[in-house]
């Protein structure tokens, strides 16, 4: 099952422009009016998985950029995963804050406790890809969600 979920854009609209209305055609061919039907919502595992993955991916971006420091990820991500940040931190030019554009979810197995993640976000002028897997694992209070790998490109 393959689901895409919107990333919620946090930036302001550019200033002087006005919002753009989407405006929805009808074929020629369709005799009576149609209604636009969305996507049945995606179940809960993944629902909860995708606001994981989002603001996970986010706060890596963040402490990448300088914005939060890399001990805020370590209940986030596997052991050895935020060690692995290190030289990628060292070497941020600071072209610009990050920003997380789109984020692509696929479930892993039928029971909904794994998932892989595939993002896009953009730094300037450039847009870049960043992928993880987000497990659920169980600790002492419980299952919560984990990155157990990430891929930054």
């Amino acid at each position: 099952m393959s689901c895409v979920v919107p990333v919620v854009n946090y930036e302001p609209p550019v200033l002087g422009s006005a919002p753009q209305r989407v405006r929805l055609l009808r074929p020629r061919s369709s005799p009576g009016p149609r209604r636009p039907t969305s996507p049945p919502a995606p179940p809960a595992p993944v629902r909860a998985a995708a606001g994981f993955a989002d603001a996970a991916l986010r706060r890596v971006l963040e402490v990448i950029d300088r914005r939060r420091s890399l001990a805020q990820l370590r209940p986030l991500l596997a052991a050895g995963l935020v060690d692995s940040l290190l030289p990628v931190v060292a070497r941020n030019s600071g072209h610009g804050a990050a920003r997380l554009r789109h984020l692509r979810i696929q479930p892993i197995g039928t029971d909904g406790s794994a998932a892989e993640v595939a993002a896009t976000y953009s730094r300037g002028e450039r847009t870049h890809a960043i992928a993880c897997r987000v497990e659920q694992v169980p600790t002492p209070t419980g299952l919560r969600w984990q990155v157990v790998a990430l891929h930054i490109g």
